[in-house]
Parts: C-alpha cells; structure tokens; sequence
C-alpha cells in the first residue's frame, strides 16, 4: 500500500469516526468522569445494544446478539463499511473490532465508547481521547444520543449498498 493509500484511508477513518460517533456537541462534555458514577456492567452495557443499530449522520452499524457480529457503512467521502465483532467489559466499555473497507483498500480499527452511571443518567465517552456526555436519561430526553440506538438491524441495506459500490468502483 502506498503512503498516499495509507494516510487517505487513516484520514477517511478518521473522519468516519468523528461524523459517525460524535455526540450532540450541544451537550454537556467533561472531560473527568462524572462525579459520583459508577461504570456500567457488561450485561448493562450488553443490554443497551444487542440487536440494535446506532444510526448516525451518515451511516450505521449494527450490534448482532449472534456470535456479537459487528457490520456499519458510512457515507462520507467515498464511503466504506466494516465487518467484525463487538464485545463489553464489566468496566463499561463497548468495543468493536472491525476491518472497514474503502475504495483505496481496508484497514482493521478497535473502536471503545466508556459509558458510566449517576443516577437516571448513563454518560459515554469515546476512548481514549473522547470527553464525557450524558447519553440516555431516564426519561428519555428528545436530544439522547441513545435515540439514535433503534431495535433491529437498520445497517444492512446500506451495508449491502456500500459492499457493491466499492466492488464495482475497482
């Protein structure tokens, strides 16, 4: 792989990530966990996306219960998607790993959200680097980030799409 290959696909995952996993910057961030929380378990944490898809700007990835599968597009510059799996910690932390697919070639990315508890609120946090944000209160607000987390798997046509895009762009 060239240089230029190398830094576009670092640059394109980049900023799929950025797009894809930011939160409402409206919202409060800290970058210190929240005072007098507790970090979720993993069956909490399990709970919050099995069988679910977090649906962003422009893209999706989809959380499977079966064999914790791991499948997301995105939409951005030329577009990629990634298949893999995902996996939680009773530290709290949602992980996937997945080699994402664009037009210059692939890559394999570990990707880990943190997530704590105060109260009715759970904060996530993108590690390591992210800053803390409330992600789902109870009762839900209307700008929860976890309104964005649907039931189902939403990522699959736009997988698939992706998928035959870039196969047939080479």
């Amino acid at each position: 792989m060239t240089v230029f290959r190398t830094l576009f696909l670092l640059c394109v995952f980049g900023a799929m990530s950025t797009c894809a996993f930011a939160a409402n910057t409206t919202q409060n961030m800290k970058t210190k966990p929240p005072a007098m929380s507790v970090p979720l378990t993993a069956e909490d944490v399990f709970r919050l996306y099995y069988n679910r898809t977090w649906i962003w700007k422009d893209g999706a990835g989809y959380f499977a219960a079966k064999g914790r599968e791991f499948k997301a597009w995105s939409g951005e510059g030329t577009g990629s998607y990634g298949t893999g799996r995902w996996f939680v910690t009773d530290q709290g932390k949602l992980c996937f790993r997945a080699t994402w697919y664009a037009k210059t070639g692939h890559a394999l990315a570990v990707t880990c959200f943190s997530h704590r508890k105060r109260g009715n609120i759970v904060f996530q946090k993108r590690e390591p680097g992210g800053d803390w944000y409330p992600f789902k209160t109870t009762p839900a607000n209307a700008d929860d980030e976890y309104g964005k987390i649907k039931p189902g798997d939403y990522a699959l046509a736009g997988y698939n799409r992706m998928r035959i895009k870039l196969s047939q762009s080479k």
